[in-house]
């Protein structure tokens, strides 16, 4: 939502109250730190209906008991549950600290996890997570729902301006905690929160909006994509994965990475120029040569998958070669070369392979045709014009298929 110059605690309460809505019969827990959005949160969502609390103490900051105390204290005016957790941090950061809080929420008891960012925190992420070269992942920020150990997590004020939070705890009269922390610009946040925004709010006052809204078309498109990636491996005859190794295979698929190798259901997924291919895992180190003496189909398990041959007059493989016999299916071996276009001289299969966008990984397990020590046909490229049946001649078409 918006954000104008008069306060707008109303916000607070409807965005809340949609939220919980939605979520009657659920156990909600609302992660509470002291801090003026969480207290907020805690507020509004208990005045709605039945909640409880959760206060994790890292002991980052000499002031971390009197949180405590103050959570307990708020809890106990409110009529809210309240468990408090100690953790132990292995280093006394801020990274740290988030990841024990994570640890420590997911042992607890709850149905729906409510945590209290909002449209400003949203905004420094965003940011942050563009000045560090983030990709669209990075670029949606933080999701308003997500799951959280097969439960439920919600960000409810996530459009909902400090001001508004503020607004509405004075108008009630409730107190909350100030972390010290948040006083210095040497961390990242802090940084962005105490001397870029107030510059960037001069020339574009709702730039906090306009990074929240852009969030929101990356968070799209990254569904978009991992629907497409769903898709995509249904279509290959793979198994869906679970939704977290569907995100990082999604993450390293769209990364730099020029040597990318995802192992999945028993394939290989790789990117090349762009494009992701899928590579069956075979036993090409098995393969044997293979005679053909006209067969429908070969099947080439070793390979994954078969070739499969189809009458036709006029194109393809002519049929004296196989009726005079002496065709075989080998691995290519090196330095063979193929002409499957008159008006273009012989090349070599790698200039040839490149040109098609076979991928370097393909090349070595392709099934390729010869008469003898010569060169017929290669999947992808064609057949050499010595062996192409002339007009009006009797032709066998190979076609190369991946069955597994």
């Amino acid at each position: 939502m918006a954000s104008s110059g008069k306060p707008r605690s109303a916000e607070v309460t409807a965005v809340v109250g949609r939220a919980l809505e939605e979520l009657q019969g659920k156990r909600i827990l609302v992660a509470l730190s002291g801090g003026v959005d969480s207290v907020v949160l805690l507020h509004a969502a208990a005045s709605r209906g039945k909640v409880a609390a959760a206060h994790i103490h890292h002991g980052l900051s000499p002031n971390a008991d009197s949180w405590a105390r103050f959570c307990r204290r708020l809890c106990r005016r409110l009529g809210v549950p309240l468990t408090v957790r100690r953790v132990r941090l292995a280093q006394r950061n801020e990274a740290a600290a988030r990841a024990a809080r994570y640890a420590a929420l997911r042992t607890l008891p709850f149905d729906v996890l409510a945590l209290a960012h909002q449209l400003d925190d949203q905004a420094e992420t965003v940011l942050m997570n563009l000045l560090r070269g983030a990709g669209a992942r990075g670029a949606s920020g933080m999701p308003r729902r997500a799951r959280f150990d097969r439960r439920l997590l919600i960000r409810p004020l996530l459009d909902v301006p400090r001001e508004a939070i503020v607004a509405y705890a004075r108008e009630r009269g409730l107190e909350w905690i100030e972390d010290e922390s948040n006083a210095l610009d040497g961390f990242t946040r802090n940084f962005i929160r105490l001397r870029v925004a107030p510059l960037i709010s001069q020339r574009y006052p709702r730039w906090r909006e306009a990074l929240a809204r852009a969030a929101r078309h990356f968070a799209g498109a990254e569904v978009s994509a991992n629907v497409a990636l769903r898709q995509f491996l249904a279509s290959k005859g793979l198994r869906a994965p679970s939704e977290a190794k569907l995100l990082e295979m999604l993450k390293q698929l769209t990364g730099t990475g020029a040597r990318t190798l995802i192992e999945h259901d028993g394939a290989r997924l790789r990117v090349y120029r762009g494009a992701v291919t899928v590579e069956r895992k075979g036993d090409a180190e098995a393969f044997r040569p293979v005679a053909w003496h006209g067969e429908r189909k070969l099947a080439l398990p070793e390979l994954g998958g078969e070739l499969r041959f189809r009458r036709s007059r006029g194109q393809g493989i002519d049929e004296r070669f196989v009726t005079e016999g002496n065709l075989a299916v080998k691995l290519r071996s090196g330095g063979e070369r193929l002409q499957p276009d008159a008006r273009r001289p012989r090349r070599t299969l790698k200039n040839l392979f490149q040109e098609a966008g076979v991928p370097p990984w393909e090349r070595e397990r392709l099934p390729l045709l010869y008469r003898g020590d010569d060169l017929v046909w290669a999947p992808r490229l064609g057949i050499d014009q010595r062996y192409q049946s002339g007009r009006n001649r009797a032709g066998w078409v190979p076609q190369w298929r991946v069955t597994c």
